[in-house]
């Protein structure tokens, strides 16, 4: 069995130049070459911001970068044949490519209309605020640039459940739309703010059986005009699960194809993330949001973080199977919504808790294998420009994953500053087994168990953090050492 990783291609700050998709033509026999086995792509539908669109404010489900809308005809990422070549070419590599699906809400309609609602108590969505009455929202949306092609659907109040503007008094608030499919919220795992249905813009009501009928034709549209393996599903928090129980198994039935699916239900108690798995009865994994709490509060917290709980409370920890695990996302980025970045000193060590155990299928985020840079305001109040780079030991660390960390897993988590564990080897990966070590302190130095199978065996630092050479004795056993606040990755020496 392989260890397979997915690599999540693009964070907020790519530029707005149309160059994503040829970026992965371009690169897509590298990523393969270093151990990566699957790529997620941004929302590739045209956003309400149009070009400048990261791809979550959805417009036009039907336009993948093919229609003068919204200011331009290619999105932020490139045109849709520029896409479907990227990923005719990322396949042809060995590449398996997911795309991002944003279904939970609509924003920059082409008309507006008169709504029925009732305003709510945005940290209580359950209680009324007010009685019934009419404002005028953006909720009509033609589509005129592309003229019902693939779709004649028009979207109006009656398939959506909340806004949050009336344009008629110019006014900012939640207000439950009163349409015929109920006069409140979707079911929804989870009680934050009452019932979190709402989230943004135009909020979508699958109630309404004519919005799933539609749903289900564009997935079936999207998937056999792209031709993708997978999914990353946005906000799943906010939708309903019965909805994507019953559009899930209609896209699979249709395809014939699995369909590998993650969710991003966002939050850092895993017994909802559990309870969600549960709803959906397992048909996707989720991201492992608690993990990623737990890598940013050890980056912060340095040698007062007791390493021995870096795992408490995780998805990793209460359900591999299902655990999609992550350092870093588009949202956890500097100045996002979720923003909760991984200090940069931190990065290998959290990449390698994340490649090199045996549980949980690891993302690698884009801006940690190639760079990113952003701009913020400094303590001067002038804009400065920010430069994180790549993580410099990103691909010895996908090569250890994709060729050396296998077999049986014995944990030495027995000191809150310094944490290791080795893998034994199998038969199948020529010089496999290695020894992690990691410190968040001072330098140390840990005796653990390799397997007798490699005894008198020397293992070096694979990602040259240490000089030093260790021999395996005859029980199996050796002392692996690691410098302060750094990981070392011991394997056999080629």
């Amino acid at each position: 069995m392989e260890n397979f990783t997915m690599l999540q291609f693009f964070e907020w700050y790519y530029p707005g130049d149309g160059s994503l998709y040829d970026h992965l033509k371009n690169d897509a026999e590298r990523l393969k070459n270093i151990g990566i086995d699957a790529v997620w792509l941004p929302p590739a539908y045209k956003g309400e911001a149009g070009g400048y669109s990261v791809g979550y404010d959805v417009y036009d489900i039907y336009d993948l970068g093919e229609f003068d809308q919204k200011g331009t005809v290619r999105t932020k990422y490139g045109t849709k044949q520029q896409l479907i070549d990227a990923v005719q070419t990322a396949k042809s590599k060995g590449l398996s490519v997911y795309m991002d699906i944003v279904l939970n809400h609509m924003g920059g309609a082409d008309e507006k209309e008169k709504v029925t609602v009732r305003k709510v108590n945005p940290d209580d969505r359950n209680e009324f605020i007010s009685e019934t009455f009419e404002i005028e929202a953006y909720t009509k949306f033609t589509f005129p640039g592309r003229q019902g092609k693939y779709s004649q659907f028009v979207w109006d109040w009656q398939c959506f459940s909340g806004v949050d503007y009336d344009a008629a008094k110019n006014e900012s608030a939640i207000y439950s739309i009163q349409n015929e499919y109920g006069d409140g919220w979707e079911d929804v795992v989870g009680d934050e703010n009452g019932n979190y249905d709402y989230l943004m813009l135009d909020d979508i009501d699958t109630r309404n059986p004519a919005v799933r009928d539609e749903l289900k034709r564009w997935g079936k549209w999207f998937h056999d005009t792209v031709q993708f393996d997978g999914m990353r599903l946005d906000a799943i928090k906010h939708i309903s699960y019965d909805f994507y129980n019953d559009w899930l198994d209609t896209l699979r039935e249709q395809t014939g194809k699995e369909l590998f699916t993650v969710g991003e239900y966002w939050s850092y108690e895993v017994d909802l993330l559990q309870e969600y798995i549960a709803a959906t009865e397992g048909r996707l994994s989720l991201f492992d949001a608690p993990l990623h709490e737990n890598l940013h509060k050890a980056s912060a917290g340095g040698k007062d973080f007791d390493l021995t709980k870096i795992f408490d409370n995780t998805l990793v920890a209460a359900n591999p199977s299902r655990a999609v695990t992550l350092v870093e996302n588009h949202d956890t980025q500097p100045l996002q919504s979720l923003a909760m970045p991984v200090e940069q000193w931190f990065k290998p060590l959290a990449y390698a808790l994340i490649l090199l155990r045996e549980h949980g299928y690891p993302c690698v985020f884009y801006a940690d294998l190639y760079g990113t840079k952003y701009t913020d305001k400094g303590d001067d109040g002038q804009d400065h420009e920010v430069v994180l780079p790549a993580v410099a030991e990103m691909e010895s660390l996908l090569y250890t994953r994709k060729h050396i960390a296998y077999g049986t897993q014995r944990d030495y988590f027995d000191n809150p500053n310094c944490i290791g564990w080795t893998r034994e080897g199998d038969g199948e990966h020529e010089n496999s087994g290695c020894a992690v070590l990691l410190t968040n302190g001072d330098e140390c130095s840990k005796s653990m168990e390799v397997g007798k199978a490699h005894a008198g065996k020397v293992f070096v630092d694979y990602l040259n953090k240490h000089d030093a050479e260790v021999t395996i004795n005859e029980e199996g056993w050796a002392e692996f050492p690691v410098r302060a606040g750094s990981v070392s990755v011991w394997a056999i020496k080629k």
